[in-house]
């Protein structure tokens, strides 16, 4: 059995990564990047959202994706859902993990899913009720995310008490994980370091916590390894650095997966990602998303010959 990575990566370029396209990516195409991925050694991935398609139509087709993906019995398969009614369905499709997202700001959180703060904490409660009252082994995974962690584009500031309010209150409802959200893009490694350290004094320390980075500004990794010196080791990241928030303005895309791996394995953690097979989804990807909307470093320079044996 392999052995478990120093860092574990979550990758989000089929959820994430597709939400705020015009273009639709066809069903078959979302399918072998998901192969893709786990052909990579990637242990999580996130598949899709259960959301009504006429507030996201990216996700008309994800019944049929998330039931191709949860072939991949090597990895976690998760949804991210907006309320309990897309709980339900994730749950329903089988899916190993249930991300519910809920934004530190009030302003964010009604534009996303039309509902305060509070109200979408009660929906956490009764998520976490349905998945408690499923046989134990059918059970997934519940992380509550929280958006807008390090700032909002349409509140601006988003003070640490507002973070830890709803990480105190995913912490009540029983979480299994609690994910910070730089939704986008205005965190620095300053700003890391003091909502990291924030919220684990408000749920304590044996609640694991994971990072959600985005590049709007150009420090997502800088950020990254913010969060290790925190004592972070979950990181969300999307191939070819898709992503951006229907619903946050002036959003870009998540952190380069292909970059945060090769950093990663470059400074002594191992991600158990095999780095050549993640760049092969360069080539699924740019056959259906135009070229401007594909980033990443290594696949502009090149992984360096005299440092490939090192990634």
């Amino acid at each position: 059995m392999a052995s478990t990575p120093d860092v574990h990566i979550c990758e989000v370029a089929p959820r994430d990564g597709l939400q705020n396209l015009d273009t639709f990516v066809p069903t078959e195409a979302k399918c072998a990047l998901i192969d893709t991925i786990a052909a990579a050694g990637v242990r999580e991935i996130d598949a899709g959202s259960f959301v009504p398609p006429k507030v996201v139509p990216q996700f008309a087709d994800v019944d049929v994706v998330m039931a191709h993906a949860l072939t991949h019995k090597s990895a976690t398969i998760g949804a991210l859902v907006p309320n309990q009614k897309g709980a339900e369905r994730a749950i329903a499709a089988g899916v190993n993990a249930v991300y519910f997202v809920i934004s530190a700001s009030e302003t964010h959180n009604r534009a996303n899913v039309r509902r305060t703060i509070e109200e979408q904490i009660e929906g956490f409660r009764a998520v976490r009720a349905a998945i408690d009252a499923r046989p134990a082994d059918q059970r997934p995974f519940l992380m509550g995310a929280i958006s807008t962690s390090f700032g909002c584009s349409l509140e601006g500031e988003v003070s640490e008490s507002a973070v830890c309010r709803v990480a105190r209150g995913f912490a009540e409802a029983q979480a299994d994980e609690i994910g910070l959200a730089d939704t986008v893009g205005y965190a620095t490694p300053k700003s890391i370091r003091q909502i990291v350290a924030g919220v684990q004094r408000e749920v304590g320390s044996q609640m694991t916590l994971r990072l959600h980075l985005h590049d709007t500004l150009g420090a997502g990794l800088a950020n990254a390894v913010a969060g290790l010196e925190a004592g972070i080791r979950r990181f969300d990241a999307a191939v070819s650095g898709l992503g951006g928030c229907p619903f946050a303005p002036g959003a870009r895309g998540n952190i380069v997966t292909e970059d945060l791996v090769f950093m990663l394995e470059r400074m002594g953690l191992s991600t158990g990602i095999d780095l050549d097979r993640l760049m092969q989804t360069r080539e699924i990807l740019a056959r259906h998303i135009p070229a401007k909307h594909l980033t990443g470093h290594l696949h502009e320079a090149g992984v360096p010959k005299v440092l490939r044996s090192a990634a």
